[in-house]
C-alpha cells in the first residue's frame, strides 16, 4: 500500500533562509502522525509547503499517488486535504453556521445537513453556539469550528497546525479525543504538528521530531514517548 502523504526530501526557502533541509515524512491511510519539536523548528513551515505556499524548491510532495508539488493551494484543496490553521483563521463576523458553511465543498453539498449534524455531535459546544459569530467565541471554541469547518470539506487528509496552542489542558483534551474518535471511527488520516509532544504522541501511531528544518527522530508514538532525549527535550517539566 503506497502511503497517502509523501513528502521526499523537501527543502524550503524563505529568500535566502532555509527554513526546512532534506525533510522525509510518510502518513499512510488511516494513521494519525504528528510532528513535534520546539516553536521555530520548521514544523509549521512543512504544513504550509504540503498546502503549497510556500512551494517547495527542491524534492517532491505526493498525495494520493498524484506529485502536488508545483501545484496552487486552491487546486490542493480541491484534491480533499483540508487544514486547520495554526492560529485558527476563522472568520470572525460570521456566525458559527456560517464558518461551517463556508467549509462544506461545493462537490458535496448534498451531505451538508449530514455533514453539519456530524460536526454538531463531535463539538456539542458548537451547536449551542451556532447563531452566534465565531469572533466572540472562546479560544477553545475557535479551535473546534477551525477544525469542524475543515471537516466539512470530507477531507482525505486532515492536518492540524497547533491544535492545542494557548488553550487549557481540558479543553486539549476534548479537542484530541474527537480527532481519536474520528481516526477510529471514520479511519480518518490525520497528520499534525504540535508543541503539546505529550499530548500529540499519546495520540499519534507514529511520530516524527523536528529540529532546525530537519527530521531527527521518528518512531512509533509510544516508542517516543518513552525516549530518554524525547523526554529530556519535549516533556520534562510538567508531563509524565
Amino acid at each position: 500500500m503506497s502511503p497517502l502523504l509523501h513528502v521526499k526530501n523537501v527543502e524550503t526557502y524563505y529568500g535566502n533562509i532555509r527554513a526546512l533541509g532534506g525533510v522525509d515524512v510518510m502518513v499512510e491511510p488511516g494513521e494519525i502522525v504528528c510532528m513535534i519539536g520546539a516553536n521555530g523548528a520548521g514544523k509549521s513551515t512543512l504544513m504550509m509547503t504540503i498546502c503549497g505556499s510556500p512551494q517547495a524548491r527542491t524534492g517532491s510532495v505526493i498525495f494520493d499517488g498524484q506529485d502536488i508539488t508545483r501545484m496552487p493551494t486552491h487546486e490542493i484543496a480541491r484534491l480533499r486535504i483540508a487544514q486547520s490553521p495554526e492560529g485558527r483563521r476563522i472568520f470572525p463576523r460570521m456566525t458559527v453556521y456560517e464558518n461551517l458553511q463556508m467549509g462544506a465543498s461545493l462537490d458535496n453539498l448534498k451531505y451538508f445537513n449530514e455533514d453539519i449534524e456530524k460536526i454538531f455531535t463531535l463539538f456539542p459546544r458548537l451547536k449551542e453556539r451556532q447563531s452566534q459569530r465565531g469572533g466572540t467565541l472562546s479560544g477553545g471554541e475557535q479551535q473546534m469550528l477551525s477544525i469542524g469547518r475543515a471537516l466539512m470539506a470530507r477531507p482525505k487528509l486532515l492536518l492540524l497546525d497547533e491544535p492545542s496552542l494557548g488553550l487549557a489542558p481540558l479543553i486539549v483534551k476534548g479537542i484530541f479525543a474527537a480527532i481519536k474518535k474520528l481516526n477510529e471511527e471514520e479511519g480518518l488520516t490525520v497528520f499534525l504538528v504540535e508543541q503539546n509532544a505529550f499530548a500529540a504522541l499519546k495520540l499519534s501511531h507514529r511520530g516524527y521530531v523536528m529540529v532546525n528544518g530537519q527530521v531527527t527522530m521518528s518512531g512509533g508514538g509510544r516508542e517516543l514517548l518513552a525516549n530518554p532525549e524525547v523526554r529530556a527535550a519535549y516533556l520534562e517539566g510538567g508531563h509524565h
